[in-house]
Order: C-alpha cells, then structure tokens, then sequence
C-alpha cells in the first residue's frame, strides 16, 4: 500500500492586482488572495498553515460545535487561529497583518469555544495590515515566531518592527 504524501501547503503568495489598469467593478474591494490562516496547537508546541480554517474547516474545527462562551467548554485544548497577511515591498515579501483569534477545543464532547465575529474581524485587520498578537501567551508567541521565521527569514526579516516587538513582549 503506498504512503500519501503530506502536501507541502505555503503561504498564499503575491498575485498581480486583478483589478490593475480599471477602475470597473471590484476595484478597491479587498482581496483574500494573500492571507493564509496558521492554527497554534498551544499544548503540542506546533504551529501549521490550514488553508481549510478559511471557512471553518481545518482539521482542528471538523466536527465541532462552537459555543459563544468559553465556560461552557472548561477542559477545551487551547488553539490560536493567527490570520498572516503576505505583502511585498521593493525588497520582497513579508509577514504585512498578523492577527490571533483565540479557540478552543474539547473532542471527547465535541464541542469548542470561538467568537466568530471576532474571527472574521481580525482576518479583515490582518488583510488591513495590522498587527494583533499582544494577547497571546508567551509559549504561543514564541511558536508563532519560529514558525514565521522557520516558513521564510527573509520575509521576517522584511517584517515591521512592531510584528517582532509584540511577540517578544510577555
């Protein structure tokens, strides 16, 4: 029997502007063609882009009914959802929106805790080119950055200051 092989999924990068040269229909709308969405699985240390929490449908979510409070599902295994927004510069790419979203999950009741609204906010501030990770906890902060940094240093490298200063902070 053969062995399947993970696909190796990176971040969504730069595409040329569909808009470009018209001012028709669309123009000035937001694209989503830049932002891929990281799941942090806090307790096994590990970060990974899961291109199905798009629509809430990572591996992660599957299965799951979320509740509004965070009360109602006490034993939930902490997860991050980190909206990252590609954007390049005349140097190249960088790491341009980075919001985090909290989550949690219980499997054995399947059942989790996200705020949707909040969700859907922060990947439209991450697409908007601001940085929301001030409210992570350090052991997140510090598998969101070696994952940003492991994913491509030069593309940290290029990244704002604020990005590095608010994942350094405790």
């Amino acid at each position: 029997m053969e062995e399947k092989k993970k696909k190796d999924i990176g971040f969504n990068i730069i595409k040329n502007d569909p808009t470009e040269g018209h001012g028709g229909f669309g123009s000035g709308s937001l694209s989503l063609d830049n932002v891929s969405p990281v799941i942090i699985d806090v307790d096994a240390g590990e970060a990974s882009i899961e291109v199905g929490a798009m629509h809430a449908r990572s591996p992660v979510e599957k299965g799951i009914k979320f509740l509004k409070s965070k009360e109602e599902v006490p034993n939930g295994k902490p997860y991050w959802l980190v909206w990252v927004t590609i954007d390049r510069k005349e140097d190249g790419p960088y790491y341009a929106g980075v919001t985090a979203c909290e989550m949690t999950v219980d499997r054995g009741i399947r059942r989790g805790y996200k705020s949707l609204p909040e969700h859907v906010n922060r990947m439209d501030k991450s697409i908007k080119k601001h940085i929301i990770v001030d409210h992570m906890d350090a052991k997140s902060k510090a598998i969101l950055t070696e994952f940003l940094q492991n994913h491509n240093l030069g593309m940290w490298d290029r990244s704002i200051q604020q990005l590095k200063d608010d994942l350094q902070a405790n």
